[in-house]
């Protein structure tokens, strides 16, 4: 996990967790992990979930199951429910969606991190190539390709694990990854970009 974004997730988790129990989907038996985030050390309990077999990992339960069905977890027993670089891996990312807002708490905090895709800052190449649409002819396919390169937007290659199947822009973020969740918030980190979003869900007080 790129450090940015494991300490992206460790600001969320500082200012929106209260304490409790707290689920990681997608959770390897690695360091940067998030169950291993610092904002977490007081945590009464870390569970990790992933559908491939983990080591343990010291001070979580690391379980093996599908986040597409987790019956193994009653309704609302969470405080908080991670899952980064894992819905883009998911081919039925909404059963897990649905999933993760019955698991969490009413009040408890849910926070996503996946792939995106977004317009890219006006950096070097953003200028040259606006500089070669001016002075090219229209017609020509020189011209074709700097249009469909200036429109493109740059996303992470395909990284099979063992599938990868989506890339979400930051409005799925917040309307499809995040529906129907209070206080939701949003970031773009890095390029290509890496969205991460917050909300949590409706019908409690927030942190405990």
């Amino acid at each position: 996990m790129h450090p940015g974004i494991f300490a992206a997730f460790d600001r969320i988790c500082r200012r929106r967790f209260g304490g409790g129990r707290v689920l990681e989907l997608g959770a390897v038996s690695a360091p940067d992990t998030l169950l291993c985030l610092p904002a977490l050390a007081g945590a009464r309990e870390r569970v990790g979930l992933n559908i491939q077999a983990q080591p343990p990992l010291d001070g979580a339960r690391m379980l093996r199951g599908d986040a597409n069905a987790m019956a193994e977890f009653a309704t609302g027993s969470f405080d908080a429910v991670l899952c980064n670089a894992m819905l883009e891996h998911d081919r039925n990312f909404w059963l897990t969606l649905s999933e993760i807002r019955r698991v969490v708490r009413p009040g408890g905090l849910v926070a996503i991190g996946v792939p995106g895709y977004d317009h890219p800052p006006l950096g070097r190449e953003r200028r040259l190539l606006l500089g070669l649409r001016r002075v090219l002819p229209r017609a020509s396919r020189l011209a074709q390709r700097v249009e469909a390169r200036i429109a493109c937007s740059p996303t992470l290659l395909v990284h099979d694990f063992p599938g990868d199947y989506y890339r979400f822009s930051p409005q799925a973020m917040r309307e499809v990854l995040l529906a129907r969740l209070d206080a939701v918030e949003t970031a773009t980190l890095l390029m290509p970009p890496r969205l991460i979003g917050s909300g949590l869900r409706p019908g409690g007080e927030g942190p405990a």
